[in-house]
Parts: C-alpha cells; sequence; structure tokens
C-alpha cells in the first residue's frame, strides 16, 4: 500500500460476530426462518466482559446499516444504522465501551450492492428518467438491472458513477469518523480496482490507522456470474483457472490484507477430513509456509475455521470437538491474525449442511449464541490458546 501496514493488526486477536443471532434475541423465534431474532448492539454490550475475559483484542460486526433482512447484507440506508440492531447511540455507546477494554472494533462493510427496496433503487426502477438510474446497471433494451451473482433482491451498484462513489465513500468515511476501527470489505472481486484505489486512499486518509480486509475470493462464482466482478482479466483468469491468491495479491496495493480462505480449506482437509490428524499436521505446517511465501510482508491473511456462508468446523469433522481443539491450536500458532467466529469457542454446529443451491441454507451456520448451553471446558481451552499466542508473540 502506499501507507504504512496497520500495525495494530499484526497482534489482532479477532472475534467475529452476527448481530442478529449473538446476544438479546428472542430465544422463542425460529433460527430456521430467515427472520429478524433480535439480535443487537445492547446485547454485545451486554457480553462485553464475557469477550474481554475470552482474551480477544478485536471484533468484526456484522453490517449495522438499515436493511431489509436479518442479516444486514441488504442495505437500505448507508448511513443510519438497523432499528432492530439498535440506535446511533448504542454504536457510539458500543464502541465507547469496547475501546475502554482495548477491544477493537471493525465493521463489515458492503459497497458492492444494495437492497432492491433502497430507495435510491426504487427511484431508478420506477423512472428511467430519474437521477438515480446511472446508480445502477440498467439495460437500456430489456430494463433488466445487474445484481450481485443471481440474486434479483440486492442490485449491483455502479461504482464507476461519480455521485455512486462519493455516497458510499462518505459512507466509509461516516462510520470510521464515528470511532470504527477499519472494514472487512463483502464481496471485494465485485467493484473494480480502480474504485478500491479510491476508496483506500480516502480511507486511510481520514484514519490511517484504519484497516482494509477484503473479501477477495472467486469460489462457487460461476461463468455467467463473472460479469458482475471488477477482478482484472476476469474472463482470461476464469478460464485458465487462475490460482485464488493471485487474485488476492492484486488487492495488496489497496488493502491491508485478504481473508484466507486457503487456511479454511487446508484446515478441514487436514483435520476435520483426516481419521489421525496428528500425522498430517506436518504436512499442514508445510502447505502453509508455502502458502504465505506467495504474499509480501506486512500483508495480512487473517485465518478462520468458520464464518457465515460455509460449513461449520465442527460440521464438517463429525461433531468432533478433539478435531477441533486440534485445528484451533494450530492456527492460534500461525503467524497471521486469528478470527473467531461467534459459538466456534462453544462448540457450536449444526446437523445440516450449508448448501448454497437451497434457498437459506446458511442459516445453518447463524444459529443463536447457546448462551444457556456453553461448554465451558472448551471455552477455557480457547482462552489458554489466546493467553499462549500472546506470550509467544511478545
Amino acid at each position: 500500500m502506499n501507507s504504512l501496514p496497520v500495525t495494530w493488526f499484526s497482534e489482532a486477536i479477532l472475534y467475529h460476530i452476527f448481530i442478529d443471532r449473538f446476544a438479546g434475541y428472542d430465544p422463542e423465534k425460529n433460527w430456521e426462518k430467515p427472520l429478524f431474532m433480535g439480535g443487537n448492539l445492547r446485547g454485545i454490550i451486554a457480553r462485553a466482559d464475557y469477550l474481554s475475559d475470552l482474551g480477544i483484542n478485536a471484533l468484526w460486526i456484522s453490517p449495522v446499516f438499515k436493511t431489509d433482512a436479518y442479516h444486514g447484507y441488504q442495505i437500505t440506508d448507508f448511513y443510519q444504522p438497523e432499528p432492530h440492531f439498535g440506535t446511533l447511540k448504542d454504536v457510539r455507546d458500543l464502541l465507547e465501551i469496547f475501546h475502554r477494554k482495548n477491544i477493537r472494533i471493525m465493521l463489515d462493510f458492503v459497497p458492492n450492492h444494495c437492497s432492491v427496496n433502497h430507495p435510491f433503487f426504487q427511484a431508478a426502477l420506477k423512472d428511467r428518467k430519474s437521477k438515480y438510474r446511472n446508480w445502477f446497471y440498467f439495460n437500456s433494451l430489456t430494463g433488466r438491472y445487474s445484481t450481485f451473482l443471481h440474486y434479483r433482491e440486492l442490485p449491483k451498484l455502479n461504482l464507476n458513477h461519480p455521485q455512486t462513489r462519493h455516497h458510499i465513500i462518505d459512507a466509509a468515511k461516516y462510520w470510521l469518523l464515528l470511532g470504527f476501527d477499519g472494514f472487512r470489505l463483502d464481496h471485494a472481486v465485485g467493484p473494480s480496482l480502480d474504485f478500491w484505489k479510491v476508496f483506500s486512499a480516502e480511507v486511510k486518509r481520514t484514519n490511517r490507522e484504519a484497516v482494509l480486509i477484503g473479501e477477495a475470493w472467486m469460489e462457487g462464482i460461476s461463468l455467467r456470474q463473472l460479469k458482475t466482478s471488477g477482478v482484472r482479466h476476469k474472463y482470461l483468469r476464469w478460464i485458465s483457472g487462475t490460482h485464488p491468491w493471485d487474485i488476492q495479491l492484486d488487492y495488496r496495493s489497496v488493502f491491508d490484507g485478504v481473508l484466507d480462505f486457503f487456511f479454511r480449506h487446508r484446515i478441514t482437509e487436514f483435520i476435520a477430513w483426516k481419521n489421525i490428524p496428528e500425522i498430517h499436521l506436518e504436512s499442514l505446517q508445510d502447505s502453509m509456509n508455502a502458502h504465505y511465501a506467495r504474499f509480501p510482508a506486512g500483508y495480512y491473511l487473517p485465518s478462520f475455521v468458520d464464518n457465515h456462508d460455509m460449513n461449520r468446523f465442527m460440521f464438517d469433522a463429525g461433531q468432533d470437538k478433539e478435531k477441533l481443539r486440534k485445528a484451533l491450536a494450530f492456527q492460534f500458532t500461525l503467524p497471521q491474525p486469528p478470527i473467531l467466529y461467534y459459538g466456534t469457542e462453544t462448540g457450536l454446529s449444526h446437523t445440516e449442511a450449508v448448501d448454497g443451491r437451497l434457498p437459506y441454507a446458511d442459516l445453518q451456520v447463524r444459529k443463536p449464541m447457546p448462551w444457556q448451553k456453553m461448554d465451558y471446558e472448551l471455552i477455557d481451552f480457547v482462552k489458554e490458546q489466546i493467553i499462549m499466542r500472546k506470550k509467544r508473540r511478545k
């Protein structure tokens, strides 16, 4: 990057919170339906001591913006918090309380698309002469619009249009000035690299210590869906089978790092799917060493064993907690910042696989945090891994 790497992130131990399902939710509501359960910012604040005692020093929270979906990724206003999640005062209190505990907070930011119910899109949809028509990609003949992948409820924003670009970048600056410490950038392969260069420069001018971590991964994107991607030479790369890390390296000049999906696949391959994981640890370490060697120093590759879109590790490991222990112990020895997805520390799992071909299959990995049925022995194990990691890095 043009600026120096964000040094605080090198020691980050992150905890990934899915707001609607973490704390403050209504336990009587059915988590298997794509509806708001009631998880909120006040619920996160109420669990501040729990998170501090766990030993983490950074949070990554799902989108807080006004939305028409429980997960927050269908945004209807980039400048207002979602009432289901809380008020602007709740946002400020969250930041103040966690910063007081020396815990930084990254916000999930979604620049590529918005909800079909966003008022700007509705205006563009209803009137071809609307000033917002150029904020989106409409086919002049059919009137159809481009979307995030195949999701018709998520129209793609035209970030090459100056007014759209300013609106989104100014929104990012607004949340930074409120006190957030950086962004996890959703679907980073959607916008163009040119957009990201401007976005990054503006963010760093606003707060040079703000960290930018991209979700730069093309897995599962079909040739037909590729047209909505801003990746350079995308068709040639798709046809030639370009390695994922080659695409991730495209962003080394604009992001501080990218989420490490490679690690997630290797930890599954070498531990979750093996009968005797111990005999494969050396091969796993060799694989990770070779992986890290592909990237320049100072480019972060935060690791995770679980996230909100993929099978939880416990499911892939056949509900074997001993394998989860081995995976977490290995993860916390790596030189890159580790991420814990909420519930991983207590063995949260599911019984049905996440299948992208089925509607709402991802609800399986978005179960509510089981506060009434916690595995404190496993939680203590995770605490020990965090303590040992901090000692090793002194």
